[in-house]
């Protein structure tokens, strides 16, 4: 008899602070002794992606815009003599998109935690946040677009809809409702404001695009930008990245405006690649025994056929497949494994410590693949196929490209006194052991630790709050500023049904 369980944590019992769709008061904190010291927030604009909008839950909603880190940031400074600050506020606490009175699956409503099945799904409902039909005016300073890569943001007709219609698809539906004309780049529409004051966190598309899809596009780093693949999962060039980075400060600062920059984390921090472990499946002697003999003559022999001719010792026991009872690695493709399908075998082995699953492989792993057949199941029998799993090749790939980026953000950041840098990469690498913030902490933990999001990428309105307060640090740091820190206690983590 086969016995499959997940080793992944129970999430019952969750208990967070208000979690109904309404964000929660925050009251400010009136205070003589704050100032802006040498900084000047009168015209704010926060210029960057999905992180900069407020996106949250998979999606990008009314709720988790008015709780962005540069929303809470512009509450805190007109404490200081900082002015309006205006975001291109979604219709509904949904987050769907509708697409000419048609809603479209790549842009679902929000995810919400099912209590009683203690997992995530779509909030059920009708978005009304049209696309085609429903343009915003004025000018916005939160210029946070979600999807957007660094080039995407010196990039005209990013908000063209004709664009939508394209392919690749050129342009991007969050812009197309509130970019000032068809041709218009979120740049220039972020510069022609001329901020006194910025912050600026883009970069994280350039990689996350890949991670987060398998690592099933290329890693263009050294290679010639190629503009047809502009929509499409690659990691951006680093040199590429630091001349667009270049160009967007240029902007950024025409107008004597200071700011913050804000580098990028290791994946490695983040729940959608940490949560699922590698040796997730529990089985039974019975069912170890069927699957050692199943593979036993064919595959393993096979495997053993070929050393010291096609493969090394070393990789013949990387591919050589064993199973106990007990917990069990998980199978997995390997595209960096010798190609020996001549022989009929395929590129497979067990997954380890270095690989990382991906968060969307939890509700599918160890699912029966032939109910009719006791021995067939998703990354036991069969593996789980590129898109699911992040190789060691890979990760490197990804942490090369974030740390050439990081590098040029400080960079910048370091030759201009009127830039700072707020490390987000550190703050997010410290969250395995919790980071306290005075009334409570956060974890990494996936949907009960309060840092992240149900979508394992993004931040809930309490992450975005630390997020605030370490931006607020770094510019009473560089600018002589005192300001007034909110207390991420009283946001919101996730909502449960």
């Amino acid at each position: 008899m086969m016995l499959i369980k997940s080793r992944i944590t129970k999430l019952a019992g969750l208990a967070v602070l208000c979690t109904s769709f309404s964000a929660c008061d925050h009251d400010l904190d009136d205070d003589d002794s704050y100032h802006s010291g040498t900084a000047d927030f009168s015209k704010f604009v926060s210029l960057g992606d999905s992180l900069t909008a407020g996106y949250a839950d998979g999606a990008l909603y009314l709720s988790g815009q008015e709780n962005s880190f540069p929303n809470i940031l512009a509450q805190q400074f007109a404490q200081v003599g900082g002015g309006d600050f205006i975001q291109p506020l979604m219709d509904d606490d949904l987050g769907g998109l509708l697409f000419g009175g048609n809603a479209n699956p790549e842009f679902a409503n929000r995810l919400v935690f099912n209590g009683e099945t203690e997992s995530p799904e779509i909030m059920a409902g009708t978005p009304s946040t049209e696309i085609i039909s429903s343009a915003l005016t004025g000018t916005f300073n939160n210029m946070g677009v979600p999807g957007a890569k660094s080039f995407h943001l010196v990039a005209p007709n990013y908000g063209d809809l004709a664009g939508l219609n394209t392919d690749p698809i050129s342009a991007n539906p969050y812009f197309t409702r509130f970019a000032s004309s068809p041709a218009a780049s979120m740049i220039e529409d972020a510069a022609i404001q001329q901020p006194s004051f910025f912050t600026l966190w883009v970069g994280n598309n350039d990689i996350l695009s890949y991670a987060t899809t398998g690592g099933t596009g290329m890693d263009l780093t050294g290679i010639e930008f190629i503009t047809a693949r502009d929509s499409t999962n690659d990691i951006t060039d680093p040199a590429l990245f630091a001349s667009t980075y270049e160009g967007l400060l240029d902007a950024m600062t025409a107008s004597g405006g200071k700011g913050v920059l804000i580098n990028l984390p290791n994946i490695s921090a983040i729940p959608f690649f940490t949560t699922v472990p590698f040796n997730v499946i529990e089985i039974e002697q019975d069912t170890a025994d069927l699957l050692h003999a199943g593979f036993a003559d064919k595959y393993n022999a096979g495997i053993q056929s070929l050393i010291g001719t096609l493969i090394t010792e070393e990789e013949a026991a990387q591919r050589t497949l064993s199973f106990a009872e007990g917990y069990n690695a998980i199978l997995i493709e390997d595209e960096d494994l010798t190609n020996l399908s001549d022989f009929e075998i395929p590129s497979i082995r067990q997954a380890s410590a270095d690989d990382l699953i991906l968060l969307p492989t939890s509700s599918t792993i160890g699912t029966a693949l032939d109910e009719n057949n006791p021995t067939l199941f998703y990354g036991l029998s069969d593996p789980l196929v590129d898109g699911d799993v992040l190789i060691p090749s890979e990760i490197l790939a990804i942490d090369t490209a974030r740390q050439a980026y990081n590098t040029t953000i400080k960079n910048f950041a370091d030759a201009s006194e009127d830039l700072v840098l707020m490390d987000a990469a550190a703050l997010l690498d410290s969250l395995p052991n919790g980071i306290d913030y005075g009334t409570g902490y956060v974890d990494e933990t996936y949907a009960t630790g309060g840092a992240f999001s149900l979508d394992g990428v993004h931040l809930t309105a309490r992450g975005y709050a630390i997020i605030a307060n370490e931006i607020m640090i770094s510019i009473e740091n560089g600018f002589g500023a005192n300001l007034p820190a909110v207390d991420p206690g009283t946001f919101t983590t996730i909502f449960i049904k």
